[in-house]
């Protein structure tokens, strides 16, 4: 009988090391999926949001963003490799002419192509109304490449792709 009590106490705390190790060491796909989370958090803009918190909000996105970064967005003639500083100046610029700002992601599509590269396939949402008052709501398809960088993920390419229409 006393063997059983130490038995199923044993299981027990076996289930729970797992249980912690899953919840508190989440894989390379978790990992890489909380950027697009983080992206989505930090480009939100309130009706007025101070400058404080504007700030904050354009270094953690700029945090996101490799040494250099190549984008391919044919739409707002934004092509080319682009440094995080330009990155901040630009996510500052575009957050100025909005009021209210969301962007989420859907659907994301995690590869590990080699070692520290990962390439995703999503689709993002921008919603928002510009400070004329006009409404936003664009969604595109999106291929990003991130790249391990001091055990971080930071976005290194990002292209917008070309749907065709009928």
């Amino acid at each position: 009988m006393v063997k059983m009590k130490y038995l199923i106490f044993a299981l027990l705390i076996g289930i729970v090391g797992i249980l912690a190790a899953f919840l508190f060491f989440p894989n390379e796909e978790k990992k890489v999926k909380k950027r697009f989370t983080l992206l989505s958090g930090h480009m939100l803009k309130d009706p007025g949001e101070s400058t404080f918190i504007m700030a904050n909000k354009i270094k953690g996105i700029s945090a996101l963003f490799g040494e250099n970064c190549n984008f391919a967005v044919s739409d707002y003639s934004l092509s080319g490799s682009y440094t995080r500083e330009e990155i901040s100046g630009m996510a500052l610029r575009g957050r100025a002419h909005f009021s209210t700002l969301g962007l989420k992601f859907y659907d994301l599509k995690v590869s590990f192509p080699e070692k520290d590269l990962t390439q995703v396939n999503l689709t993002a949402r921008l919603t928002g109304k510009s400070v004329y008052g006009e409404h936003v709501d664009e969604t595109r398809e999106l291929i990003c490449l991130l790249k391990k960088v001091e055990k971080k993920w930071l976005f290194s390419s990002l292209e917008v792709v070309e749907v065709l229409k009928r």
